[in-house]
């Protein structure tokens, strides 16, 4: 079955580090990354820091990136082409041996942080063993299932899953409300105070999850 998995990695085993070491207060954020052959990678990516030239003078001297090219700056973030030569066999590994898709990778404070599409759950156990055979120091923090329903794709429990459709079909989020929470509270048999802490966690789950930032929150 598709498996969704949080993973992260030490930046220093990892392209970028000597960037991300010399600008520790930059965030990394890729938005698109494929693997042109077992060697590289080019990702785009947003970077946000307060110092271009700063930035510009790290990528430069950077050993694991070349052909770095600036495509737009917006409020303090830039967006940057550029081809990862080195410390990327665990991302050559995912895309190209697991023919897996990198959903989003952010780096800042000494770490990656990736959310990945595997296409089977054999194929994260096969990067978990990839990755402790060669001694990176990886990180599983999160894994989920899609399933045949919705709710999978946006990390939400099931309870979370009907209570977000049944509110929105009783109206709780129209203008005006066709229900309140207690109404809502009600409808399920439960009190006011859990209904409203689901609600608030499964807003939380598909929001993060649908910009892309993981993780689950499992509790009811």
């Amino acid at each position: 079955m598709t498996t969704i998995a949080e993973l992260e990695l030490p930046a220093d085993e990892f392209a970028l580090w000597e960037t991300l070491d010399a600008l520790p207060d930059a965030r990394f954020e890729v938005v698109q990354v494929v693997a042109r052959n077992q060697n590289n990678a080019i990702p785009y990516l947003w970077v946000r820091c307060d110092d271009l030239p700063a930035l510009s003078d790290a990528l430069e001297n950077d050993p694991s990136v070349e052909d770095v090219t600036l495509l737009e700056e917006l409020d303090g973030e830039f967006l940057y082409r550029m081809t990862w030569t080195y410390r990327i066999r665990v991302l050559i590994h995912i895309l190209v041996e697991e023919e897996a898709t990198v959903l989003n990778a952010r780096g800042g404070d000494g770490r990656w942080r990736f959310r990945v599409l595997f296409p089977t759950r054999d194929s994260l156990a096969t990067t978990h063993e990839f990755c402790e055979a060669s001694d990176f120091s990886i990180d599983l923090k999160q894994v989920y299932e899609l399933d045949s329903t919705r709710h999978g794709r946006f990390g939400l429990t099931e309870s979370q899953y009907v209570t977000l459709v049944t509110a929105l079909e009783l109206g709780y989020y129209d203008i005006p409300r066709g229900i309140d929470l207690q109404g809502l509270a009600e409808e399920f048999g439960i009190s006011y105070q859990s209904v409203s802490e689901r609600l608030r966690r499964g807003h939380r789950n598909f929001v993060r999850n649908a910009l892309g930032w993981g993780s689950l929150d499992e509790e009811d």
